[in-house]
């Protein structure tokens, strides 16, 4: 199966590549296609929760919420039974601690992010790369891999993480897996105070 780096240059590797440690995003995916339907993610493009029916008052079912966030619980377990430095398996155990509560009580509406939104997000250019610069969920060193694709989370610009590693999260969460900022929630603008009430409010210390 093609990366989406590959579909996205077009490229045709001549031999699969291997990576020793990473999420199996098809098998995420091929479970969230049967949670969220293809047309309720596009609406949530713009931020928010997407909807996972046509009918407005539906509502996911929670066992099936339960055993995406199971599934992806199940991996990042994975992950950290073969990690590779005592930080990368502690971070991947509070991963794997902080899911248990979404299985035990699936959200009402689901929290993570639309695949337009993945898609959206800034590739990161190989060349920028450092050559010790690892992913924080596989530790794998990303220029490891000829093909890799890096994204930059909007949180910060050292939030960076292989695309297939973070997608499972983002797309069930909703969350950058280092500060746990909510990436799905639109800036709040906060208006500009009016140039005739600062002054009236200046006056009126002086009345």
């Amino acid at each position: 199966m093609a990366t989406q780096y590959e579909v996205e240059h077009n490229i045709k590797p001549t031999a699969p590549q291997t990576r020793r440690r990473q999420l199996d995003m098809s098998t995420f995916t091929s479970h969230l296609n049967t949670v969220i339907s293809p047309v309720d993610q596009t609406q949530s493009s713009s931020g928010g929760s997407p909807s996972t029916h046509n009918n407005p008052h539906a509502v996911p079912n929670p066992s099936d919420i339960s055993a995406l966030f199971r599934l992806l619980q199940d991996q990042m377990g994975v992950l950290a039974t073969t990690a590779p430095t005592p930080e990368n398996e502690e971070f991947l155990r509070e991963l794997v601690d902080s899911l248990e509560v979404d299985v035990a009580r699936p959200p009402k509406q689901f929290p993570g992010v639309s695949q337009e939104y993945l898609d959206g997000l800034d590739r990161v250019n190989r060349k920028t790369l450092k050559k010790d610069e690892t992913c924080p969920i596989c530790a794998e060193r990303y220029l490891d891999d000829q093909y890799c694709l890096v994204v930059e989370l909007p949180c910060h610009h050292s939030h960076r993480f292989d695309l297939e590693c973070v997608g499972p999260w983002l797309r069930s969460k909703g969350t950058c897996p280092l500060c746990r900022k909510e990436l799905n929630k639109k800036k709040e603008i906060v208006p500009a105070q009016d140039d005739d009430e600062e002054e009236d409010d200046m006056n009126g210390l002086y009345a």
